[in-house]
Order: C-alpha cells, then structure tokens, then sequence
C-alpha cells in the first residue's frame, strides 16, 4: 500500500531536524580525510599455532593515538566466532606501532598488520587486515520496488527536508513522502568516524520502520552489540549478533516488516512482526513487536495507518545510498 499523508509529513519534517548540540569533537564523512589513526582501525583474520586457531581482531580507534583490541576465536562476528567472550586489551601508538598485551598473548598492530606473540616472545601468527562487504551491498531494486533513493536529484524529492551531498548521498534527518503497510526494505549506510566520541554519541542514527519502530543507526563497531547498538530494536531486543563493520565501511539492512492489524472497531488483533538482516546476517527473526506502543523517540505512535521511512537525526553526518522499498500486502 502507498499512500501520502501531508500533515504527517510535515509533523515529522520538524523533528528530524532536531539535533543535539554536543562537543566539537572530530567526525569525519568522508574516507578521503580522517587522522592518521583510521589507517590501523578495522578488521584482522589469520590462523594462530599450535592447533592452528582462526582468530578474529577487530580493532577500535579511540582518538589520538588510543586504541581498543577485541579479540574472536575462530574467527570475525558472522564469520567463525564460536561466541565465546571475546578478549579485549588497549594500546597506544608510538612509532608507527600499537602494543595490545594479555595474560596470554601479546599483539602488535602496524600498518602490515597485526602479529601475535606469546608471553615469551615466540610468534604465534600474523593476521592480515581485511576489508569485508555485505553480500547484499548494490542490491538492484525489482521491478515492483519503491526506489526512494538513487543518488539521483530527482530521487531526494522522495524525502521531506532531503538533502543531498556533492558527490550524491543522502543525508540525515529526514523523512520519506511515501507511507507503507507491510513492505520490505533495502537500505545502505555509512557511519561517520568519530574516535573521541564514546556510547551514544558516536555516529547515532536510526531508521524507524513506519515511523514507529526504530532499528538503531550507531558507530558500534568492537562493542557488545546491545538493543541501543547498530542493529539492535531501540528499547525493545538486543541483535542476535553484533555486525556492525567499522566507520566509513558501507553497510546495509534488509529488513522485512509485517504492520499490526486491526477489526473493523479499531481494535488490534495481531502486533507487528521484523525481521532484520545486517549485512546478509540475520540479527532478528520473526521478531514481534509492542503493538501498544512505538519505540523510544518514535514520531509516530501505535495504529492501523502506514506510515514513513525516518531517518533520525542525532547530529552525526552519515551518508546512505541505494534506498528502495517492496510494498508486500495491503494493511
């Protein structure tokens, strides 16, 4: 179903220009100019002795010279990690190079990539830097698709406050003209990389399904993965994983949306349902949502109408692209 409803619309045209006013602390949009600590950021996979294991690093940037070791066995999030705790170790760099230590091991990060030593010195491996992509990244929209953005300046009339970047990406805080009932989403973003910020703060966004139910938009990279983290139902579940790839790494989320239905007095007789891909991942399944009630900061409340894509704005410049919708049922 797709329908416009103006004075919606305008209602949520306002809020998502609310944005926080915090410290003046670097973020970065584009690849091309970050700080010399971006380049060590990311993600490591190799083989380790003596079994051989697969170990999987991912490695936070925290601002001016700071960073943060977390270390998978068997291998990344979503490919390998055999979910045991992971370990975590900090390190500052100097001369080009960043000392993590644990009671077991010892990692020393440089730009050709991160070798593992034990207590004693005795090199263990060398995990090389690698650069993943979501199966899913360049979707092509189907022929029945709502493509709400394209790079196109056509396409940023689809969004109530659009705006659009000089080398042609959507960006944050707005909201899409067209409203859906049950619908499938394909949506790509980038975080913005922002070492020195911390928690919320760092890179937040959020797309509210039908303006309603919010899968959070977050610099969470190395984290827990927590319900206010990328990927996770703001208030309502935590993600079964956490995928999110490092800042200024396109990412998408392909999320299939089931509305709550209503009799004919109005009265709810089933709440509404996601599921949510992170990058090719599942991170919920069939997850039922609260029909009484949206989730926090949600322009819209609980109801029978569509409603609109939101794309939050938390005063962080992210940037997302290739935005198309399936409209699945009618409500």
């Amino acid at each position: 179903m797709l329908l416009r409803i103006p004075h919606t619309v305008l209602l949520l045209s306002l809020i998502a220009f609310w944005s926080p006013v915090w410290a003046n602390s670097p973020r970065y949009a584009d690849p091309e100019h970050v700080d010399q600590d971006f380049a060590y950021q990311g993600e490591y996979a190799g083989p380790v002795v003596p079994e051989p294991l697969q170990l999987g690093v991912q490695v936070i940037a925290e601002g001016e010279g700071q960073f943060q070791a977390v270390a998978y066995q068997g291998g990344l999030p979503g490919d390998g990690w055999d979910r045991q705790p992971p370990v975590r170790a900090r390190g500052q760099l100097q001369q080009g190079r960043v000392r993590f230590e644990t009671e077991e091991a010892v990692g020393v990060l440089t730009l050709e990539g991160l070798a593992v030593y034990d207590p004693a010195g005795n090199r263990l491996g060398k995990l090389e830097k690698v650069h993943r992509q979501s199966p899913t990244l360049g979707a092509e929209p189907p022929e029945n698709a709502v493509v709400l953005f394209d790079g196109s300046p056509e396409s940023v009339e689809n969004w109530v406050n659009g705006r659009i970047t000089d080398d042609g990406l959507l960006m944050e805080g707005t909201t899409s003209r067209q409203t859906f009932a049950d619908h499938q989403i394909h949506f790509e973003f980038r975080n913005a990389y922002q070492p020195q910020d911390r928690g919320q703060r760092r890179s937040n966004s959020g797309l509210y399904v039908q303006g309603r139910y919010e899968v959070q938009i977050l610099d969470s990279f190395g984290l827990e993965g927590r319900h206010d983290e990328c990927g996770g139902v703001y208030s309502v579940r935590d993600p079964d994983l956490n995928m999110c790839y490092p800042p200024l790494t396109w990412q998408t989320f392909d999320i299939d949306f089931t509305a709550a239905r209503y009799d004919d007095d109005g009265n709810r007789t089933s709440d509404p349902r996601m599921t949510v891909r992170h990058n090719g991942v599942v991170i919920h399944d069939d997850l039922e949502l609260p029909g009484d009630r949206s989730t926090t900061a949600a322009p819209l409340g609980p109801g029978p109408d569509p409603g609109p894509i939101y794309l939050q704005n938390h005063g962080s410049p992210l940037r997302y692209r290739n935005i198309w919708v399936v409209a699945t049922a009618d409500n």
